[in-house]
């Protein structure tokens, strides 16, 4: 009977301290968690608007507490992108390896991983931003 060979050290993948690869511990959830975070942002906002509005008593009726849940919805939406934020800048600097991120190697697809979601998440707030840029010029249903 022969026993299967090893691979040596030098083939073998990179692994964390755990011995799990680094994309197993992460999926590509956390690429769309800002994006998402934001879509989601806009919906709930917008459809909270239209329906304060179609039940308000005309088209120039004020938001009021229509307008203070927008904020608050702003806030949850920019809480969780800047979470997501942090833990794709730490994946991004997971390791000691530099820029550029370009080699065929676990860690560096989790770094680029990283990297991306930073950006994504980056646009993601600028996105909510600006979408709640309505809510402060806004004050009535029209």
């Amino acid at each position: 009977m022969t026993t299967p060979s090893r691979p040596d050290s030098s083939t073998a993948p990179a692994t964390t301290g755990s011995g799990q690869l680094p994309e197993r511990r992460d999926s590509l959830w956390q690429l769309v968690a800002g994006p998402s975070a934001w879509a989601l942002h806009f919906l709930v906002s917008y459809v909270t608007a239209a329906v304060f509005c179609a039940r308000a008593a005309g088209p120039w009726a004020p938001l009021g507490s229509a307008r203070t849940a927008l904020w608050v919805y702003t806030a949850i939406a920019l809480g969780f992108i800047a979470a997501f934020g942090w833990r794709s800048l730490r994946r991004h600097r997971w390791g000691s390896a530099g820029l550029p991120h370009d080699d065929d190697t676990p860690g560096d697809r989790h770094r680029f991983l990283g990297f991306a979601s930073l950006l994504l998440c980056g646009l993601s707030f600028v996105a909510v931003v600006y979408s709640a840029m309505a809510i402060a010029v806004l004050g009535t249903c029209r």
